[in-house]
């Protein structure tokens, strides 16, 4: 789904927006019956949302851009009006523009509305613009998509289309060329070539993880799991559907239900959950506690089920069945601090492990749709802004972006493309824990409320693959490849050998495989090359008479020939460091 650009004072969106004018103008030139929706800057271009009859093609891209290459040139001057607007729904009625005269209509109550002209063209825009059409120096159209008018279903279906614009040709160059490397990344494509997950009508936006998908499934797991043992977490299983009270006890039934699903059991309305915290704070509430007993850390991996409408679904990005590293910090107010900085520790050695440079942080502030008391929510904003603060990390507030029961940071990393990625999460709460009434005994012998601090380190584990896949274009590291060595027999008298070897590599702990030589060497060398497989064990004469073996890298070649001990105790080491 395309994000919209908030900052209306840059250049560049500036750019842009008059870059999407032309695009229109251009559209209504060529296809004179065509009736304009909206056309916005996002966050890596612009588009423009058309209604035709007839779908337009690849081909046709190209003569609206050189129908716009005619308007650049003609250097029309950006003109803005202000008109009321009776008159705005004059001059688009006029010219038959209904999802123009709509808007205006719903725009009414303003005494004055804005249009802008350039040349032979009129479009209803509040907006900054460059001056001159001839401003635009370096434009390029890049898709076709459907939208719904508005977003909305039941709406009519428009023609989105997508182009990107910069003040340089070089700019747009180089932005075309990682977009041609985003498509090859593309974790669609390449987990469908490697065979790692699929999907189901029968199971719509829910991913199935193939056997290779799930062991980078399960040693990501594996591996967040040996944190939590070092960092005190404890971790718990839950159920999967709770009655729907449960969730108006939280809030969620009144703030999240659009993304929920409800069911019935034994005439009690239930949903199937969405989050996992509601289900932590009756673990924390079975027992008595002491402000001695806490912090108490909770994780859960347990699967979560949000509904999402089909016209944002992506992939593993955005899915509505998933499992998130998520867990739960009930602990006092003092411990505020040092808790969020033991988090924003174990974030930055994830981050480093999987080669992500130091993230950017945002500090997301109340939303509009909230529980709890204003009192509440400026304590929790203080107190989560002096621990980011205390952490020494440099932060940009978001206003109005926090989670409906409290202040959150939000991670971003770039990838190897360098696009941005938010990941974790740390959201300070102070209301669900009074929503639920979760007490400790304090050190005076009284009774205190504690502190529920909502984190996760990857996110929704479905979402952290895809991202991984387009980071490292499917070539994953070492340690967390599904197939790590794949041992290739020259020929059929080589394959005695090559089951020993084997062997060896399995009883250390190795995912192995054997290419038997049904096939000629360079055909199954190129396939696994294309596999991905890090490592090529390739034997014949000379590795069974020295009792060795030769190896392939996959990003450097031939290594050239070692003993299977030597080559053990080097990728041993590469698992450990988690470098290889």
């Amino acid at each position: 789904m395309a994000k919209t650009v908030t900052d209306k004072t840059t250049d560049l969106y500036k750019l842009r927006h008059s870059c999407a004018h032309v695009l229109a103008q251009a559209v209504k030139r060529k296809y004179p019956t065509a009736k304009l929706g909206f056309g916005p800057p996002v966050e890596d271009g612009f588009y423009y949302d058309i209604h035709l009859p007839e779908a337009l093609t690849d081909a046709d891209l190209e003569a609206i851009e050189k129908e716009m290459v005619e308007i650049v040139k003609a250097n029309y001057s950006f003109e803005k009006k202000d008109v009321t607007p009776d008159e705005a729904r004059k001059i688009f009625s006029a010219k038959n523009e209904t999802f123009k005269v709509e808007t205006v209509d719903q725009l009414a109550g303003q005494e004055q509305l804005s249009i802008v002209v350039d040349g032979d063209f009129t479009d209803l825009c509040k907006y900054p613009h460059v001056h001159k059409t001839g401003d635009i120096k370096a434009f390029k159209l890049t898709s076709i998509a459907g939208a719904y008018w508005k977003g909305i279903e039941t709406n009519p279906v428009m023609q989105r289309i997508y182009g990107t614009a910069f003040f340089s040709k070089k700019e747009l160059d180089d932005f075309l060329r990682m977009r041609e490397e985003a498509k090859k990344r593309d974790h669609r494509k390449l987990g469908k070539e490697l065979a790692l997950f699929m999907f189901s009508p029968f199971a719509a936006a829910s991913p199935i993880f193939k056997p290779k998908g799930t062991v980078i499934y399960n040693l990501l797991r594996d591996y967040i799991r040996g944190l939590y043992r070092r960092e005190g977490y404890q971790e718990v299983i839950t159920p999967q559907i709770f009655d729907v009270e449960l969730w108006k006890k939280s809030g969620h039934y009144e703030k999240y239900k659009d993304n929920m699903y409800f069911t019935r059991v034994d005439e009690h309305e239930c949903a199937v959950k969405p989050m996992n915290c509601p289900s932590h704070t009756l673990i924390y509430s079975s027992e008595l506690h002491s402000y001695r007993d806490l912090p108490v850390r909770i994780a859960d991996f347990g699967r979560l089920h949000r509904f999402e409408r089909s016209g944002v679904t992506s992939g593993l990005t955005r899915v509505r069945s998933f499992a998130q590293d998520d867990a739960h910090i009930f602990c006092t107010e003092d411990q505020v601090g040092s808790e969020i900085s033991g988090v924003c520790r174990m974030i930055r050695e994830v981050y480093g492990a999987f080669g992500f440079p130091e993230p950017k942080v945002f500090l997301s502030t109340r939303p509009e749709r909230k529980v709890g008391s204003e009192a509440t929510w400026d304590k929790a904003e203080a107190a989560l802004e002096a621990a980011v603060k205390s952490n020494s990390l440099a932060y940009t507030i978001n206003a109005g972006d926090g989670a409906f029961y409290g202040p959150k940071i939000d991670f971003v990393v770039k990838d190897t493309l360098g696009r941005d990625w938010q990941l974790g999460t740390i959201q300070l709460d102070f209301n669900m824990p009074e929503r639920f009434e979760l007490e400790y005994k304090n050190s005076d012998g009284g009774v205190s409320r504690p502190v529920m601090i909502h984190r996760a380190v990857l996110g929704s584990l479905e979402r952290f693959i895809g991202i991984l896949i387009e980071h490292y274009g499917g070539a994953f590291p070492f340690w967390l490849s599904p197939m790590q060595v794949s041992i290739i027999p020259i020929a059929q008298a080589h394959e005695a050998y090559g089951e020993k070897i084997l062997k060896e590599l399995l009883d250390n702990g190795f995912r192995a495989e054997i290419k038997a030589p049904a096939e000629t060497l360079g055909s199954r060398i190129r396939r696994a090359q294309t596999e991905k497989i890090p490592y090529m064990i390739i034997l014949g004469d000379k590795e069974i008479q020295a009792e060795n073996i030769s190896v392939r890298s996959r990003s450097k070649g031939d290594l050239g020939q070692t003993s299977l001990l030597e080559f053990i105790g080097k990728v041993n080491e590469a698992v450990k460091a988690r470098t290889a």
